[in-house]
């Protein structure tokens, strides 16, 4: 005991002193006030990621206070006194009197300070944090200093930088002098906001070395995706405007527990690397190539990096500015109209398209509602060069020159549209005003002889089977026991027509005689019958010139099938999309009523999709949901109408012979005018498992019940499976299923089995996303198709979280009732439901 109690060093003064040893020895995040951290010593961020203290870049023997990776201590994020270097190891970084940071060099001389005004607080502190970013806080803990506001030349996920009109270029970054110099070097990165945001690199004079392109919502418009940039496309996004008008770019890495960072190298460069657990691997590097060089190839210029010619052209309808240097490969000079613009003198000039080009730089934001509009807003302005209408961005138009317009093998979805000379748009095609003469002689002779043809075929003709009773504005069409196989070719005349005491517009359409379709048909034998539905019988025919057609017939009984015929010939000769089935014509005679359809070989996706799905492969799925997707962007925005379809489902979804989409079956869709979104009804149509929530429950239908509908329909596409085929398991639907495995990071499952090893995993797994906020809970969450399109045709498109979908609102009590193929039940509250057959 005596011997004990001689030793100097009680055991708590023993855990004191290891606890101080391991102050400095392992580090700890934060820093007070009144505490020193000399040379030596580490601040290290809570998860051991980054940290904070003194370093000599490689060959160097000056001193300086930073923050890097553990893993590496050589990847610098940010330096402190970057232009005022220690030249020994005597430094401290410390919390002065007045609450700020300060860096002393051995002398007590200030070589850096964090600089903020007036805090005279005696409880500062600062901590490093788990994103790297360095706090300073105040007594009442506000941080009122960090780093991330006040980087150097490395950008990382969590920081935030800023778009702003108001603030013009923003500079951000600063590269290194050079690899072992932190001081101030020649380039810049930041962003510009006018015309569509953008990321950019400047030289040291303030000139542009790159740019990344306009921001469309999802990606940068002017990268190509190319495997090493594709990182770079994915993760980004940008906020709201806050209450001073600023937005800002944030970047969160898909791995979230992945180490990432951006950094801007003395060369100019952008790099993006990720730590792979042993070395950093580089993911990007712009400018890649010399085409990605700013302008290099000069005003109203092109580069192509890949081609095996001249790597620099001019614009069709230009020629270079300076022959004899263009030749020599000095294409600075850039390019000049050959034949001047006739605007000023008040004649006309045309639009040549580019395609798969670099959008210009100095774009011009016009607040239009469609390409037309944008089109002629340029038309109209004489110092308009082109104009782009983009998905996420509209239209832009550019004033002066173009610059910066380069080639990239992405974006085959991006084009804009320069203004030239109607003289220069079919140079090569020009012929003489005799020539012009001539032809147009002729073909009135042609024309002529036509009508004349035309005239004495239409005295022969007899339709006898067709009696119009003209009155007034309308047409009454009655039956006839004709047996004639003609048919009009149209209908001229009175702009209406009655069916059924309904006066509704004359459908542009040709009217088939009863018996033609009845022959084509073969009277409507069981053989030719392609499928039946509430409406009636589908039948496949040919007409006597060998057309092979579907002919849709109404059954007498279904009062539901004679709205969608009137609503079928009032919208389908009105639409035409190479993704909506094609209208031929109709036939109305006595209770005969029929729609002729062009015929589809492969049927409906349904026979294929819950049949036959080995005979579906993932290409083939991706082109139909492409499709569909496009189709119902026309129905929603891009037609003369506004159409909500209201039963989009997999058995009205018709295949060609290529397997290409044709969305079929309007007896059910809406027309919505310019300004509206959303209505209400009071019944309810559609199909079990298609309907979103708020149109089954409530009655309200928009844009958004059509995307739910989509939503539905992908899931079933990717997994080969009926959204309502899970009756006997414990998931009430395919939604629920889907939702199930996306919340345990087992979206791959989903997948359909026949397809699961062949298919793109990470294009699946993109279509999965989509698919489930298609069908989120609630309409304001799920995209438009506008958005959708776009998502789909981007190879990294940065998606929103999912949300918990709603899986079980459609469930009726009938749900556990044997319903027979191919009829229609109405439920209480007025929701029709039909099942799904083949057609």
């Amino acid at each position: 005991m005596g011997t004990k109690n001689k030793n100097p060093f009680s055991v708590s003064s023993l855990i004191f002193l290891l606890c101080c040893l391991a102050r400095f020895c392992y580090g700890v995040d934060i820093i007070r006030q009144g505490e020193t951290m000399k040379d030596g010593d580490k601040l290290v961020s809570g998860d051991g990621v980054f940290e904070l203290g003194f370093f000599s870049p490689e060959n160097s023997s000056f001193r300086y206070v930073g923050i890097w990776y553990k893993v590496d201590t050589e990847a610098v994020v940010w330096v402190a006194n970057r232009d005022k270097p220690m030249v020994n190891t005597n430094g401290v970084l410390r919390i002065g009197v007045d609450g700020n940071l300060v860096v002393l060099d051995g002398n007590g001389s200030s070589v850096w300070w964090s600089g903020v005004p007036s805090i005279l607080s005696n409880t500062s502190f600062a901590r490093l944090q788990k994103n790297g970013n360095l706090e300073l806080s105040n007594d009442t803990r506000e941080v009122i200093w960090d780093s991330f506001h006040h980087p150097t030349d490395t950008f990382l996920p969590g920081m935030k930088l800023p778009v702003s009109l108001s603030m013009g270029e923003v500079r951000c970054f600063r590269s290194w002098r050079s690899a072992i110099d932190p001081s101030y070097g020649n380039y810049s990165v930041g962003t510009i906001a006018n015309g569509g945001p953008q990321i950019v690199i400047w030289d040291q004079s303030g000139r542009r070395r790159w740019r990344s392109g306009q921001w469309n919502g999802v990606t940068f418009t002017g990268i190509s995706n190319l495997s090493d940039t594709a990182s770079f496309l994915h993760g980004f996004k940008l906020s709201e405007h806050d209450d001073n008008g600023t937005r800002f770019f944030t970047y969160e890495p898909s791995n979230s527990s992945a180490l990432s960072r951006f950094h801007i190298r003395y060369d100019g460069t952008v790099r993006q690397f990720r730590w792979d657990g042993k070395k950093w691997t580089k993911l990007l590097l712009q400018p890649g190539n010399k085409c990605d060089l700013y302008n290099h190839c000069g005003n109203y210029a092109t580069c192509d990096y890949f081609v095996s010619s001249s790597t620099c052209n001019c614009l069709e309808g230009f020629r270079p500015k300076f022959e004899d240097q263009w030749s020599k490969g000095n294409w600075s000079g850039g390019c000049e109209r050959r034949t001047e613009l006739e605007c000023q003198r008040g004649k006309p000039d045309g639009f040549k398209r580019m395609k798969c080009m670099k959008l210009p730089d100095f774009s011009n934001l016009v607040p239009v509602k469609s390409r037309d509009d944008c089109r002629q807003s340029c038309l109209g302005n004489c110092s308009c060069t082109a104009y782009a209408y983009v998905y996420g961005i509209k239209c832009m138009i550019w004033i002066g020159d173009l610059v910066d317009v380069q080639h990239i093998d992405q974006s085959g979805n991006l084009e804009f549209f320069y203004r030239l000379n109607h003289s220069d748009l079919d140079d090569k095609k020009k012929i003489s005003n005799g020539v012009i003469v001539i032809i147009s002689l002729v073909g009135a002779c042609f024309l002529v002889a036509f009508l004349w043809l035309l005239w004495r075929y239409k005295k022969k003709l007899k339709v006898s089977s067709m009696v119009c009773c003209k009155d007034k504005d309308a047409v009454v069409l009655n039956e006839s026991k004709s047996s004639s196989t003609e048919f009009s070719a149209g209908f001229s005349g009175p702009s209406d027509i009655l069916i059924d005491g309904d006066q509704v517009n004359r459908p542009e359409l040709p009217i088939f005689n009863f018996s033609t379709v009845a022959a084509a048909t073969n009277n409507f034998c069981e053989e030719n019958k392609l499928g039946q539905g509430g409406f009636g019988a589908v039948y496949k025919g040919k007409l006597p010139g060998g057309q092979e057609i579907a002919v849709k017939r109404l059954s007498r009984q279904s009062g539901q099938g004679l709205e969608e015929f009137k609503n079928e010939i009032i919208l389908l000769a009105k639409l035409q999309h190479r993704n909506l089935v094609r209208l031929l014509g109709c036939t109305i005679q006595g209770e005969e009523k029929m729609l002729i359809y062009e015929y589809m070989p492969n049927k409906s996706l349904d026979n294929f999709l819950f049949a036959k799905q080995a005979e579906l492969d993932w290409r083939t799925r991706v082109g139909i949901i492409e499709g569909i997707a496009r189709g119902l962007l026309y129905l929603h925005r891009d037609s003369r109408l506004r159409i909500i379809h209201r039963d989009l489902k997999a058995s009205n979804i018709l295949l060609d012979a290529e397997m290409n989409p044709k969305i079929s079956d309007f007896g059910m869709a809406r027309i919505f005018g310019g300004n509206q979104n959303e209505a209400n009804t009071v019944r309810v149509v559609g199909t079990y498992g298609y309907m979103s929530p708020e149109y089954a429950m409530e009655g309200l239908f928009s844009i958004k019940s059509d995307v739910y509908s989509f939503g539905v329909l992908l899931l079933e596409i990717v997994s080969g499976r009926r959204n309502t085929s899970f009756r006997s398991s414990e998931y009430t639907s395919l939604i629920a299923y889907a939702w199930q495995l996306w919340n345990d990071d087992k979206a791959m499952y989903i997948i359909d089995p026949s397809i699961r090893e062949s298919c793109c995993p990470k294009e699946a797994l993109k279509c999965i996303h989509i698919g489930m906020l298609c069908v989120q809970d609630s309409a304001m969450y799920r995209p438009t198709m506008a958005t959708v399109v776009l998502m789909l045709e981007s190879e990294a498109p940065t998606l929103p979280k999912v949300r918990q979908p709603t899986y079980s609102s459609s469930r009726r009590s009938i749900d556990d009732q044997p319903i027979p193929n191919g009829q229609e039940i109405v439920s209480s509250n007025d929701v029709t439901i039909s099942m799904i057959a083949g057609r």
